[in-house]
C-alpha cells in the first residue's frame, strides 16, 4: 500500500532535520524495513515535507515502530524540528493523505 504523509519542518531548522536525516540510524531503517516498509522517500517545498511510503501495512508498521527504543529517540528528535501538521507517530492511520487524483 502506499501511504502519503504532509508534515512541516521549523523554518528555522531546516538544515537540522535534513543534517538528521542524512544520519538515520541503521537500526532504525532495519526496524522500518522489517516492519514492511520498502521504500520511504521524503520530499521537501521550504518548509512543507511530503512524504511518500511502500508498506505492507500501515497500521502494523506504526505499532512495530511505537516499541522501540530508537523510534522513541528518533521521533523526540523531530519533535524540536518538526511544526506539527499530522503527527504520523501519534494519529496513526489517520494522518495519512486522502487520494485526490491518481493516473
Amino acid at each position: 500500500m502506499r501511504v502519503a504523509l504532509h508534515t512541516r519542518v521549523r523554518a528555522d531548522r531546516i538544515e537540522a532535520y535534513e543534517q538528521a536525516h542524512r544520519e538515520v540510524p541503521a537500526e532504525l531503517t532495519a526496524a522500518i524495513r522489517a516492519a514492511g516498509a520498502s521504500e520511504w522517500t521524503i520530499w521537501r517545498s521550504g518548509t512543507e515535507l511530503f512524504h511518500l511510503l511502500e508498506v505492507e501495512d500501515y497500521p502494523r508498521l506504526l505499532a512495530e515502530l511505537e516499541k522501540l527504543p530508537v523510534n522513541a529517540a528518533w521521533q523526540a528528535r523531530m519533535a524540536e524540528l518538526l511544526d506539527v501538521v499530522h503527527d504520523y507517530s501519534t494519529d496513526g492511520a489517520d494522518a495519512g493523505l486522502p487520494v485526490v487524483w491518481q493516473l
